[in-house]
This record gives structure tokens, C-alpha cells and sequence, in this order.
């Protein structure tokens, strides 16, 4: 018999059985304190939008908030002021990912790809991210990915991994986009296959699993993953704070464990985001839309 207790969440996850809500809440501030690998960027105010002009103010105050959490920020977009995202990062000392946000307008993605290209070649990228999720939305072909992907490779002149993000999944559909990346950018999310919270532990290592197999000896990182606090259930899986919080602690306890990188989703609550993600989408912040950072300790009023 080997009993470590240390390692029972390569099995499954923490069992939080004699934990109250509060007793979660206490668990998750001294995690978050501890700090974690990455955070995903979120810029967008109240009333904000993608496509609307960011401030250097807004992108500042919001890196001061998370700076003393977190190693890396991914951020998504090197257009409309988000190029300032890693220029106000590396001032704190942090990590980047940066993303070429890539869609169906040529146009756009052109100055998307320059804005990468040029951000790298000045030094503010770590690792560069040439899309995010374009075959999931099916918005350009392969082979216009492939072209993008293989443009910024050329056109960088330090050493820096170039990759594509997708769902883990895609990686193994895709052997062309998979072969053209330097390092594999998985999107990994329990919630979003309707995986009860119980089980979202396993249902995640099995994708990066899958995504490892995949990329064939390359490095894998997480590059989203999350669980929502508040809105509708997707089959098995349900928003709360305490299934939020549980799935925080185990993917951040896992990570460390096995030194998996991950960039959690996501940094701030957006409300735009309900749109397009139905009501759970306003929803996946460890801030809310007011900066405020969720699950502190409550204060006895008498």
C-alpha cells in the first residue's frame, strides 16, 4: 500500500465534503493569493463591445487588479487598443500570450496579423496566437489559416512559438494546422460538453490527453478553461458559485501538481458575452463587471 494523500487529485478531485460555501470561498482566496500560471485578459467595460475603441486607462487599472495573481495574460485581439495589452503587461513584469483575433473580414484579420507581427517583432510577445477557434466557427478555410499561421512564422525575427488556439479536438481533425504550430493552444472546457462538475476533473485531463496525442511530442497549454457562477445549466452542468469554485481549485491544484500551464477564462465578467453565449456567458469572471473581486469574505453586519 502507497497512501499519498498529496496526489489524490490525479484520480479524480478534492473532496469537498466537510466544506460549507464559505469554507469553498476561504480555499479559492488562498489559492488565487498563492497566485496561478495565466490569466485570459479581459478588457471590456459595461456597455463595451469588441469592435469598440479600448483606453490605455481601462487596460491599466484592470492589469493592476490582477497583477499580483498571475504570471501571463493572454489577450485575444491586436486591433482597437487591445495592442496595448501586452505593451502594459510587460511594464508589470508579466508574461504574454498575444492573439490575432481572426473572423471573415480579409481586411481585418490583415491588420490583425501586422498588429501580431508587429508586437512580436518589438518584443512584447511571448508566445503568439495566430487565431482563436476560426475552424470551430468555421470563419476561413484551412488553407487561409495555414497562410496566416505561416506569414507571421516568416515575418518574426526572434525566437518565438507560433501556435493557433482551438478546441483540443480540433488538433486532432486538423493535422495540417497541427503540424504548422511550434506549440499546441487547446481550449479546454467541461462545461461547455454538458459535463456534471463531479466528473469536469477527468473530462478535462482526457482532452489534454487527447490534444497531447495530437501535437505528437509538442508542448501543450491550456489556453482556456473556466466555469461559469451564474445562468442556465447546459445539460449536466450547472452554473453556481460552488461549482465554480470547486472547478477552480481542482484545475488550478491539477496544474500545479503536473506542471501544466493554463490560462484560466477568464479575468473580469463581460456582459457582452451574453449574446452570443447565452445568459451563462456574463458569467465567467473571478472579478464581476465592477472589477470586484467574487467569493471575498463576507463581513457579519449586526
Amino acid at each position: 500500500m502507497s497512501l499519498r494523500e498529496e496526489k489524490f487529485l490525479a484520480l479524480a478531485s478534492i473532496d469537498y465534503a466537510d466544506k460549507d460555501i464559505e469554507g469553498l470561498k476561504e480555499l479559492y482566496r488562498n489559492v488565487l493569493s498563492d497566485g496561478i500560471h495565466g490569466l485570459c485578459f479581459s478588457p471590456y467595460l459595461e456597455g463595451q463591445e469588441p469592435g469598440d475603441e479600448l483606453s490605455e486607462s481601462q487596460i491599466r487599472r484592470r492589469i493592476k487588479i490582477i497583477k499580483p495573481y498571475t504570471k501571463w495574460i493572454r489577450s485575444f485581439s491586436c486591433t482597437d487598443g487591445n495592442e496595448l495589452i501586452p505593451k502594459i503587461a510587460k511594464e508589470y513584469g508579466i508574461k504574454t500570450l498575444v492573439g490575432a483575433w481572426l473572423g471573415d473580414d480579409k481586411a481585418i484579420n490583415a491588420k490583425e496579423v501586422k498588429g501580431l507581427i508587429d508586437l512580436t517583432n518589438q518584443g512584447y510577445v511571448d508566445i503568439a496566437a495566430v487565431g482563436n477557434e476560426v475552424m470551430y466557427r468555421g470563419d476561413l478555410t484551412e488553407e487561409e489559416l495555414l497562410a496566416d499561421m505561416y506569414n507571421v512564422k516568416q515575418s518574426i525575427s526572434a525566437n518565438i512559438p507560433v501556435g493557433y488556439v482551438d478546441a483540443y479536438y480540433e488538433f486532432s481533425n486538423r493535422p495540417n494546422v497541427t503540424e504548422a504550430c511550434d506549440i499546441i493552444l487547446a481550449n479546454c472546457y467541461p462545461f461547455w460538453e454538458g459535463c456534471d462538475q463531479d466528473y469536469s476533473l477527468l473530462y478535462m485531463k482526457d482532452m489534454y490527453q487527447r490534444a497531447l496525442k495530437a501535437g505528437n511530442g509538442k508542448k501543450v497549454i491550456i489556453t482556456e478553461t473556466g466555469w461559469p457562477n451564474k445562468g442556465t445549466n447546459l445539460e449536466g452542468a450547472f452554473p453556481s458559485e460552488k461549482n465554480a469554485i470547486k472547478y477552480f481549485l481542482n484545475s488550478q491544484k491539477w496544474s500545479k501538481e503536473e506542471g501544466i500551464e493554463m490560462f484560466f477564462f477568464s479575468s473580469f465578467d463581460e456582459s457582452w458575452k451574453a449574446r452570443t453565449e447565452g445568459d451563462v456567458g456574463s458569467y465567467w469572471g473571478i472579478w464581476d463587471k465592477n472589477e470586484k473581486l467574487k467569493y471575498e469574505k463576507q463581513t457579519l453586519k449586526y
